[in-house]
């Protein structure tokens, strides 16, 4: 086993009906960008139910059928925002949780020690986040999984995984190893996956791949590392 492969995302994804939720951060091939994505899927109505639409720089999920949802608590929250230096990106209402402790001082995994897995037993989804974090025309990345330390949600396990930016490689955390009755969670670290350099080739080929009746929207941002200029793109299912 070569633990140093860097893997096409689409090879990991595929026949793979259910990953869940997922958080991609890295590097473009080319080394001049930061690419961070975020997708989500779902199985039941309320779930797939679901757009993600973007407001001052900022992207949220919202209901597509405001008369449908049934329970809004774990589907709608802010995934992507900014803090000065920073880009927050997140499966939950957690991302204003790490927002609002880079503001009291606190360290993205101090942040997060006040959260732990959702209440859905039996799945406890695990919370996914990720840091983006720029400086000198460069930056740093941190991602986190909070979930159950066992089948009976007693206590939450907290992993956090800091990298340097490398040319080419990026980092791929998802809820889920598949699906499943209960759906087993995330297992070790983040995986280990190549980022394009084109923003269309990656946000195509992560789409494409994700399971057609169960993928719901995607979101794609690369930030040029030397203009700080952001590029996005938007996929919704329903759209």
């Amino acid at each position: 086993m070569d633990i140093y492969k860097i893997n096409d995302i689409a090879e990991l994804i595929k026949d793979n009906s259910y990953v869940g939720r997922g958080i991609v951060i890295g590097k473009s091939e080319d080394g001049k960008k930061a690419c961070s994505a975020y997708f989500i899927m779902g199985r039941s109505a309320n779930s797939r139910n679901r757009i993600f639409t973007e407001k001052n720089s900022e992207i949220f999920t919202e209901p597509f059928d405001a008369s449908k949802v049934e329970d809004p608590s774990l589907i709608i929250y802010a995934a992507v925002r900014s803090f000065k230096n920073n880009l927050i990106v997140t499966n939950g209402d957690q991302t204003d949780t790490i927002y609002e402790g880079l503001e009291k001082g606190l360290s993205f995994s101090q942040a997060l020690t006040s959260r732990e897995f959702e209440p859905d037993k039996p799945n406890f989804t695990p919370r996914i986040s990720g840091m983006l974090t720029f400086a000198e025309n460069d930056f740093t990345y941190s991602m986190s999984i909070l979930k159950s330390i066992d089948a009976d949600g007693t206590d939450c396990a907290r992993y956090t995984f800091d990298y340097p930016s490398k040319a080419g490689l990026g980092h791929f955390i998802h809820t889920y190893v598949c699906d499943g009755n209960p759906i087993p969670t995330f297992q070790g670290e983040p995986e280990r996956v190549a980022i394009d350099s084109d923003i269309d080739a990656f946000t195509e080929k992560l789409w494409n791949v994700l399971d057609k009746d169960n993928k719901i929207s995607l979101y794609v941002q690369y930030t040029d590392l030397a203009t700080g200029k952001a590029d996005s793109r938007i996929i919704n299912k329903n759209r």
